[in-house]
């Protein structure tokens, strides 16, 4: 049986991203997979690759064909140059900053700033005006009332 070392797509329409599968090369695209051993996400910058080294090493040892895409991701994780005994077995694999922390982020500007972190509102708490809003509210009803009086007295 002829096996590949191939690309499943999935994802949208335009947000596409890839399992990294083991599959007989006479399968559909995204059909039967005997074995997943990576995942590649493109669209992430850079691209996000993760592939288990040893399985990929292990098929290939058993005569898996990697596709053209497979080969260019194996090459670029230094798995390819590790199966061919080439140099540059590290690869080129780019990895993405780690994101700070909002904390950190939240005490550095509050660093840059002079101040220290507080537990209190930063703005005041609007006082409840029960009584005024009360009082607002009979004014505006005797005002109709009152109008009314005085277009009768005229008449």
């Amino acid at each position: 049986m002829a096996v590949k070392i191939k690309l499943q797509r999935l994802g949208k329409i335009r947000a596409p991203y890839y399992r990294i599968i083991v599959a007989d090369a006479r399968t559909r695209r995204d059909g039967k997979a005997i074995e997943t051993i990576g995942k590649y996400h493109p669209k992430v910058e850079p691209s996000y690759i993760e592939v288990d080294s040893e399985r990929a090493q292990h098929w290939l040892k058993v005569g898996a064909q990697p596709t053209e895409p497979v080969q260019r991701i194996l090459e670029i994780t230094g798995d390819w140059q590790k199966f061919k005994g080439l140099p540059g077995a590290e690869g080129t694999l780019q990895r993405p900053e780690p994101k700070p922390s909002k904390q950190d982020l939240f005490n550095a500007a509050l660093a840059a700033a002079g101040e220290e972190p507080s537990t209190e509102a930063t703005t005041p708490k609007k006082k409840s005006g029960g009584k005024k809003a009360e009082g607002e509210k009979s004014e505006k009803s005797d005002k109709p009332a009152e109008t009314a009086e005085k277009k009768a007295d005229e008449a």
